[in-house]
């Protein structure tokens, strides 16, 4: 059976078998969370400017594997004509006149996999603001704990989110 967050219902007397079924309806929810021991960079691929970034992810087996789609950035502007040389005399052709200054640098369109990895270094400390339950569960439970405990498990899911 599974869980019921209406049971048990208030001034009825506790059931055994219902009891059961709703720890054990609890238990199957909880087992169903994946646990994550490790974050993988599977590949960085490179799009077109003005693309959103992107990104992919997966868990196999508690590994988090990303994969990164980042755009380009623009393209620097091209710098302008330099001034024209002077005629020379008596209907000589003159000089030619300097070159123009080059354009400023176009912002840099790819990030290194070090800059990358100094990014997502920090993406764990999102769950550091969840406080540890730190409660002794009687036995069995009572209503009060088993809800901490869902309390606490909607807690994480909210700062695990981006």
């Amino acid at each position: 059976m599974p869980y019921d967050p209406t049971l048990p219902q208030a001034g009825t007397e506790i059931d055994a078998v219902q009891m059961r079924a709703q720890l054990n309806g609890l238990k199957e929810l909880i087992d169903a969370i994946q646990s994550i021991n490790a974050a993988i960079v599977d590949g960085t691929n490179t799009l077109p400017t003005g693309t959103p970034a992107q990104v992919v992810l997966e868990v196999t087996d508690g590994t988090l594997h990303f994969i990164f789609g980042i755009p380009t950035g623009p393209q620097g502007e091209t710098g302008s004509n330099g001034a024209p040389g002077s005629n020379g005399s008596d209907g000589a052709p003159g000089q030619q006149g300097p070159q123009g200054e080059p354009g400023l640098p176009g912002a840099p369109g790819e990030v290194s996999l070090q800059q990358l990895t100094d990014a997502i270094a920090t993406t764990s400390s999102n769950s550091n603001a969840v406080a540890t339950l730190g409660m002794t569960v009687s036995d069995p439970p009572t209503q009060a704990e088993v809800q901490q405990i869902a309390n606490k498990i909607d807690e994480l899911i909210v700062m695990l989110r981006r």
